[in-house]
């Protein structure tokens, strides 16, 4: 893991799920909020690796942008609550349970909470994760 300062707010580059790690103080949310956003321009690519920027990040859930560069892959993991994957751009395949479903721009998967899953890039490829705790 390592941080960059892009624009003006810091982003994480990650090679492995986990916790987020991106500081609060480093997202001036105050400029995204009740504003019109491109979520995709939110996030950049970086060859050989996963970046993530969390937009909210509260008890009751996150809501992350991810940029995965083609090739690269979130291995098998589980996570205790319900998520929503919505690919942003680019194609990505998001393995459920065992089950690969093959996703591009414009499409979403719900991943049930307690099922392993797995994320690989196609293409270099964009998705907002939307994480309910409850």
């Amino acid at each position: 893991m390592r941080r960059r300062y892009r624009g003006n707010d810091w982003q994480v580059v990650r090679i492995y799920w986990g916790k987020t790690l991106l500081p609060r103080e480093g997202i001036d949310i105050e400029n995204l909020v009740a504003k019109v956003l491109k979520l995709g321009d939110l996030v950049n690519y970086q060859a050989g690796s996963v970046v993530s920027r969390t937009l909210i990040n509260r008890e009751t859930g996150t809501i992350t942008l991810f940029a995965f560069a083609e090739g690269q892959e979130l291995s098998e993991h589980t996570a205790p609550y319900t998520a929503l994957v919505q690919i942003l751009d680019g194609e990505a395949i998001i393995s459920i349970a065992g089950t690969p479903l093959r996703l591009q721009a414009g499409e979403g998967v719900i991943m049930p909470a307690n099922k392993p899953h797995s994320v690989k890039a196609v293409t270099d490829f964009k998705m907002l994760l939307t994480m309910i705790r409850s």
